[in-house]
């Protein structure tokens, strides 16, 4: 037999790692946050990401972070990705979503047609500490609820429960064998039996109500919602300026070089689709695009909607093509190991996420907009429903902050190192009261950052518009 030449450290050794990193980077020193005195200028860091997108609609991603301290937050992953690589780390890395407010935590679809709560949005995925993950988290929970007027104590209790159902959850998966962990997820009914008897009525019919939307949102319900008849044939209805044919947006002649552009993107991202996949999709043509304007982060971001039908028209497949760029966290936890930014999305997606899109796939785009861009394609609506957070009782937030908390562990746990994060947690709260603290104080400055905002609106420094 061969001799081996490396080995992995073993479950004990790794334990012990864990343990160790206490000495280094106590539990109790993730309370930590008070900005540098050269802290950067946050406008100027939105607007060095502003500067990369379509400049007509950089306004309206101001005009929606505006309405909100929550929204502002939304918006500025990159604020919070430049202030958390200052703050105490562990060394222990897994795949992060990079944008892990509560809003992107919902229901979703998984191929097999089963009902998942799971994360949602990987625009910034990276390998990273994942403290950065839980903390952004626990920030979002404070955020929300101070918008709906939570007491101090109530969004304690929040956090708390995020912070304890990520730890505890991360030592059952340490616990776990490795494939079961893969297997790991949470079902939306079984989600809502566990939860149900803790709500109380009117709580309880919105969370059932919320399933039966989520299974009706499929690609007929988006097709009503977003297409029309126009002489006779299926298009998607203007909606403007967030929802923009081809058509009602470019000349005819660059209105045709940029169908074929994008129509050759369909047909070239077929090749990162499975085989069986890759042949359904051949089912279907194209026969409209639109630009649209998604998110509150992504506003500006190249985005197209891809009208294809197979049979006849009530055969639709609505896709989303979605530019790409460069992760927020790279500058501070190094570049992706992909060339296409497209395919960090979908293989960051494809770790950390349980109910992954069928189509999801990625292809670049050459010469679009005058230089070669990434972008990732996934169906646009399947069985998804988003969480209303002004809604939230402080005990709804505190069960759904729960199911969060442990829906990041087990995405953590795939890709990261669960046995030495779970040695480093250990059975104690310390960490969950650290991160109370953590998450008042950062709330506090994403204010400061959501007024600096108004201010250079008021000054002319930047414009913002409401759409």
């Amino acid at each position: 037999m061969a001799e081996m030449t490396s080995r992995r450290p073993t479950a004990r050794e790794r334990a012990d790692r864990g343990r160790a990193a206490r000495f280094r980077v106590p539990r109790s020193g993730h309370a930590e946050w008070a900005p540098a005195a050269d802290r950067f200028d946050p406008v100027d860091l939105l607007e060095k990401q502003s500067a990369t997108r379509l400049p007509e609609l950089v306004p309206i991603r101001y005009g929606r972070m505006l309405e909100s301290p929550f929204r502002f937050f939304r918006g500025a992953a990159s604020i919070m990705a430049a202030d958390l690589a200052h703050t105490p780390s562990t060394g222990f890395r897994a795949q992060l979503c990079g944008d892990a407010h509560l809003l992107n935590f919902r229901l979703l679809a998984s191929p097999e047609r089963r009902l998942m709560f799971d994360i949602n949005d990987f625009d910034e995925t990276l390998p990273g500490p994942w403290e950065w993950d839980v903390k952004r988290l626990a920030t979002s929970l404070v955020i929300a609820g101070r918008g709906n007027g939570f007491g101090r104590s109530e969004r304690a209790r929040v956090v708390r429960a995020a912070a304890r159902s990520y730890r505890r959850s991360m030592e059952t998966f340490a616990a776990m064998r490795t494939l079961d962990v893969w297997y790991a997820r949470i079902e939306a009914d079984e989600l809502y039996t566990a939860v149900s008897g803790h709500l109380d009525t009117v709580s309880r019919r919105r969370m059932s109500r919320a399933l039966t939307k989520a299974r009706g949102r499929d690609h007929l319900r988006a097709l009503e919602k977003l297409a029309h008849v126009v002489d006779g044939e299926l298009r998607i209805a203007p909606d403007p300026p967030l929802v923009v044919p081809l058509g009602d947006l470019l000349p005819d002649v660059e209105r045709k070089e940029l169908e074929q552009q994008l129509t050759g993107l369909v047909d070239r991202y077929a090749r990162t689709l499975a085989a069986d996949r890759r042949a359904l999709l051949t089912q279907y043509r194209v026969v409209d695009m639109a630009r649209k304007v998604v998110g509150v982060g992504s506003v500006g971001t190249r985005c197209w909607i891809i009208l294809l039908l197979g049979r006849d028209d009530r055969d639709p497949l609505l896709l989303q093509a979605k530019e790409a760029q460069p992760s927020v966290l790279a500058d501070f936890a190094g570049p992706s190991g992909y060339a296409n930014q497209g395919e960090r999305v979908v293989t960051g997606q494809r770790l950390m996420q349980v109910a992954g899109d069928m189509f999801l796939g990625w292809e670049r785009a050459e010469g679009l907009d005058g230089r070669p861009r990434d972008f990732y394609l996934r169906q646009l609506h399947d069985w998804k429903a988003i969480p209303q957070a002004d809604l939230m009782t402080p005990e709804v937030m505190r069960l759904f902050a729960r199911a969060c908390g442990a829906t990041l562990a087990r995405a953590h746990a795939r890709s990261g190192d669960r046995i030495a994060i779970a040695a480093y947690l250990g059975g104690s709260d310390t960490f969950d009261q650290a991160l109370v603290r953590f998450a008042e104080a950062y709330a506090d400055q994403n204010e400061r950052d959501h007024a600096a905002l108004g201010a250079a609106v008021r000054d002319g420094r930047v414009t913002a518009e409401s759409a």
